[in-house]
């Protein structure tokens, strides 16, 4: 069966390095509080609090879509499998850093493997906004050892082993698991990822309210000195479409599109989901008989089994386009 184009209530979640930033992309936030995340499309197990986003509109209106899944997996996931946890397979974000997040790293395969109750999270950040001499932090220092690093931790000077690299607006930068990193304070980013919020934090910026996890840290942290930084892919224009390949690994790819104006947006059949979140602008999809209006700030999830779809009467229309891979 084919299945309609999903929208999804964002999950507002507080943190102590949040800000107020996503009140620019249309999200209603709650009064004085500081929000560092709007969980845009997520499915992550029932352990996890407010992990499940719910589903705005159409005939699954105020479902989840674990219970799309199971309705009908098929038409939802084509050609990809589901998650090691039986959900969707992505987690969608925007985050706003007001202040530094803390340095942390996310486990890899073989930490996963002896830990089952830890779960891989790659991810990649597309920067939004960036306040003036702003940076991110991902991966270490060359020649930094574990040894090294975890006599920077004791001492505080784990920021000296750290690669900073400049806040850019447009810029992506893709974290395998195993990445040591930090978002840095004035930061805004659009967030994808494999569904997981197992997180190892190695230090806090002074901050010692929350849990610091070290010795499983040290365990996950890719020492080997690879550089996370790529150059910046070259844009493509075709049929009023300029499209840029920001990332593609074997969990999803991302594509940044701007439709000019009187062009539309066909999508193939690929028999995969295809997730888009709205960065600036607004379009109509038009799905069947139906149109949505699309926004700065929403996120929209087209099944995999779903009728001819595509996007017109853009205006000013930028999004990152995040298809999921077969694995």
């Amino acid at each position: 069966m084919q299945l309609p184009p999903l929208r999804f209530n964002p999950i507002m979640k507080s943190k102590v390095w949040g800000g107020r930033k996503l009140e620019h992309f249309g999200k209603q936030l709650p009064q004085n509080e500081s929000i560092g995340e709007s969980w845009e499309l997520s499915d992550l197990p029932d352990s996890i609090p407010d992990g499940r986003s719910s589903i705005l509109g159409g005939p699954f209106d105020g479902n989840t879509l674990q219970d799309v899944i199971e309705h009908d997996a098929a038409a939802l996931l084509g050609r990809v499998p589901l998650s090691p946890e039986g959900g969707f397979p992505l987690l969608l974000k925007y985050l706003d850093a007001n202040d530094n997040l803390s340095v942390q790293v996310h486990p890899d395969a073989a930490y996963v493997q002896k830990h089952p109750e830890a779960h891989l999270k790659s991810e990649a950040w597309h920067i939004l906004d960036a306040e003036p001499g702003s940076v991110i932090y991902a991966g270490l220092q060359p020649g930094v050892d574990r040894i090294s690093f975890a006599k920077s931790i004791a001492d505080g000077t784990v920021v000296e082993k750290l690669v900073a690299i400049p806040a850019v607006p447009g810029e992506c930068h893709y974290l395998p698991s195993g990445t040591c990193h930090a978002l840095g304070a004035g930061v805004l980013v659009a967030e994808v990822q494999t569904p997981s919020d197992t997180t190892f934090r190695v230090w806090d910026w002074g901050r010692t309210s929350r849990e610091l996890h070290v010795e499983q840290a040290l365990q996950c942290i890719d020492f080997s000195g690879r550089s996370v930084c790529k150059p910046r892919p070259a844009a493509v224009d075709s049929n009023g479409l300029i499209s840029t390949c920001l990332v593609d690994v074997e969990h999803f790819r991302i594509e940044h599109i701007r439709i000019k104006p009187g062009s539309s947006l066909e999508f193939e059949d690929s028999n995969a989901p295809v997730a888009f979140m709205i960065l600036n602008g607004e379009a109509q999809l038009e799905h069947g008989d139906d149109t949505t209006m699309l926004n700065r700030g929403q996120t929209i999830l087209l099944p995999a089994a779903r009728e001819a779809c595509r996007m017109t009467r853009a205006v000013q229309l930028e999004l990152l386009a995040v298809t999921l891979q077969s694995g």
